[in-house]
């Protein structure tokens, strides 16, 4: 068969590649990219991918048996737009079926909530589209909290508005393994994952990244309210409050989910214990 991943010059879309090329060879595989140019390092065929191009799209799908698509970043209502363009594509393409990188998340209620809104209709979209599929819901990437250490460090503590709740995140890493999955195991069509590892609280993130990194954090609890104005402040009136809505929704209990990871993949998800071990300090 011939897989094609979309978005392949992000992190997301380059990890799924790259395990795909490391599980059926470089052959076999072809990257999707708004700049082509900015792919080349995966070493495979890289083909235009820009989502806003119906036609771009359609002749670069043409000889593709299955297709991963990575969920894009534009506006909610944008997104929709641009995920029915490549799920249209396909169709005419003569791909047989698509495997998208949803999310998990509050659906109501939170600023987040229209992004996962969006999530939601592109999982209908493809379900009505009479495409064999599959759609992985990710929880939420915990390398962000590990990239920003120093910052945590110069505050002395972690702080947000997640208060008790738990949240399965999980790792770049282990959902390329997991979408690589979702795409070559046929009985894995037609499913809707959850694709997540053990729920922890905010408090004991913290004990992990102390324990990673040598540090004294300690957790405080914010006000919803507070929160959303600290994260306005440092990266603007749009993306503070969706940030503030994704920890409402892990107060809320969004991310407490058991997760599907080992059905999906054949084996658990990594522990944060193994993957905190992984990070020098």
């Amino acid at each position: 068969m011939t897989f094609a991943i979309t978005a392949v010059t992000g992190q997301l879309g380059s990890a799924i590649a790259q395990t795909l090329i490391d599980r059926v060879g470089p052959e076999q595989v072809i990257g999707l990219a708004r700049t082509p140019a900015k792919a080349q390092r995966l070493n495979i065929e890289i083909r235009p991918g820009d989502y806003d191009r119906r036609d771009q799209l359609e002749a670069s799908l043409n000889g593709v048996e299955a297709l991963v698509l990575v969920s894009g970043m534009a506006p909610p209502d944008e997104r929709i737009g641009q995920h029915r363009n490549v799920i249209a594509a396909a169709k005419a393409a003569g791909v047989k079926k698509i495997v998208y990188t949803s999310i998990q998340g509050p659906e109501k209620g939170t600023p987040f909530s229209p992004i996962v809104q969006s999530n939601r209709q592109t999982e209908a979209d493809i379900r009505a589209s009479g495409l064999d599929w599959a759609i992985g819901r990710n929880g939420i990437y915990i390398e962000p909290d590990v990239e920003y250490i120093d910052s945590y460090r110069a505050k002395g503590e972690v702080a947000n508005s997640a208060g008790d709740g738990k949240c399965g995140y999980t790792t770049r890493a282990e959902l390329a393994h997991a979408y690589a999955a979702l795409l070559t195991r046929p009985e894995m069509t037609g499913s809707t994952a959850d694709l997540n590892g053990t729920p922890i609280t905010q408090a004991r993130l913290t004990q992990y990244l102390n324990a990673a990194f040598g540090t004294q954090l300690t957790y405080r609890a914010m006000s919803p309210e507070a929160y959303v104005a600290d994260r306005t402040a440092e990266l603007g009136a749009f993306f503070g409050p969706v940030i503030g809505g994704i920890y409402d929704g892990i107060r809320l209990g969004a991310y407490d989910r058991p997760g599907d990871f080992e059905a999906v993949t054949g084996r658990p998800h990594q522990s944060w214990d193994d993957y905190f071990a992984t990070l020098g300090n």
